[in-house]
């Protein structure tokens, strides 16, 4: 019998062969939690691992509710508050405020600033004979492009870098935080976030958050609506934890997947046209987040298994992107790939990622730079991953890759 919260099937990246089994044998599994889990939980959750299940129940935010959140604990005080934990109509009048921030000139000069720090991150790394690929480029363009639409002065960045680390790990059994470390993290990263917001609303800079601390829409019942402090504060820990840590692990993972594939390396340097492809199968292959939680609203009937009402749900989309009724060859890394209907940004629906464009240009333009860049990309060891806990919806993330750049 497999348990999905034994931390240690995790640990040398996802267990696809697990989960192909259940695929086919148990594509509706009920999980039980172990009574050694501590805390405040559901008894169990079921786990959707086909292709189409997951995208339906993406799409169908009716019968799966996110207002407890994407993690399997889903912390009260964050119910109603933050993008990932809300449904309508409270989900459509946040998404409509934040998006209201990504004008088109922003999304330009964010394009303009995402090339500046691809090259300026490589150039970096090219002048040492080893360097750390994961903490030194996929980690880093993807931080300093939230502080960019932040709009975080350059000399605050290297301290938010390191608390966001920190809370990162906060989840793995081995960093070794206590709840009160975890706490004084999570304590410095909202004041922080509460005196920007201030600061933006008081001396408004030509930045997203600045867009964000002001801006007014009418809402449905006429009024006009913004966004509340706690909802700042929230959207700031969401993108500074989810939007890094995700973006990075597709890049961490990208470069991986090219250098085990060397053919598929070579077919991307000599045909450039191949770039957009080529990010759809890096997202796809890496998969970055593996699981969002869900909680069923009402019984479902789904291949002769019921889950009741109130059951938490989750959908695995590393597992989905493997299935083989919705993608030719699955195991194979094509950079080619169409059609690609992968759903690492959740498949559709109302919660499909408000920053997959975002994330689609960090991961294009790092690895068009990296190949412009270095003739010759070799892996120095092999990477190394964390898996954190089951209640993190990301759970695993390659830490450390080594490479040779010349």
């Amino acid at each position: 019998m497999v348990d999905l919260t034994d931390m240690r099937l995790f640990r040398d990246g996802f267990p696809h062969d697990i989960f192909t089994e259940l695929r086919s044998d148990q594509p509706v599994l009920w999980q039980e939690f172990p009574a050694t889990m501590k805390g405040p939980r559901d008894p169990g959750f079921w786990v959707l691992s086909r292709h189409a299940d997951v995208q339906s129940a993406n799409r169908d935010a009716e019968r799966f509710s996110a207002f407890d959140g994407p993690s399997l604990t889903g912390l009260p005080e964050m119910r109603g508050t933050i993008l990932v934990a809300m449904d309508s109509p409270d989900h459509t009048r946040q998404r409509r405020l934040i998006s209201a921030g990504f004008t088109p000139r922003m999304v330009s000069k964010l394009e303009e600033r995402a090339r500046e720090w691809a090259i300026t991150l490589v150039e970096s790394a090219r002048t040492h004979s080893t360097v750390e690929f994961v903490n030194e480029i996929a980690y880093k363009l993807p931080m300093h492009m939230i502080a960019d639409i932040v709009g975080i002065p350059v000399e605050d960045r290297e301290w938010l870098f390191s608390l966001t680390t920190k809370f990162l790990q906060a989840a793995s059994q081995d960093a070794g935080m206590t709840e009160a470390d975890v706490l004084d993290v999570q304590v410095q990263m909202f004041g922080y976030a509460q005196q920007l917001s201030t600061r933006k609303r008081d001396e408004p800079e030509d930045d997203v958050w600045s867009i964000l601390s002001n801006v007014e829409l009418d809402g449905e019942d006429g009024e006009k609506t913004s966004l509340g402090q706690i909802e700042l504060d929230m959207f700031f820990m969401l993108l500074t934890v989810a939007g890094s840590e995700t973006t990075r692990n597709a890049i961490a993972g990208g470069l991986h997947a090219l250098l085990t594939h060397p053919e598929q390396l070579a077919l991307m340097r000599a045909n450039p046209a191949l770039l957009k492809s080529a990010v759809e199968e890096i997202i796809r292959w890496t998969s970055p987040v593996v699981y969002f939680a869900r909680r069923a609203t009402t019984d479902i009937e789904l291949h002769g298994v019921t889950i009741a009402k109130g059951d938490r749900v989750t959908l695995w989309y590393p597992s989905a992107n493997r299935d083989s009724d919705a993608f030719v060859d699955p195991f194979t890394f094509d950079i080619a790939r169409s059609p690609n209907p992968h759903v690492s940004f959740g498949g559709g629906g109302p919660h499909y990622c408000l920053g997959h464009n975002l994330a689609k240009l960090e991961v294009a333009v790092i690895f068009e730079e990296l190949l412009n860049r270095c003739p010759n990309i070799e892996a120095a060891a092999d990477p190394t991953f964390t898996a954190s806990s089951i209640d993190s919806p990301v759970l695993l993330a390659m830490t450390e890759y080594p490479i040779h750049l010349s």
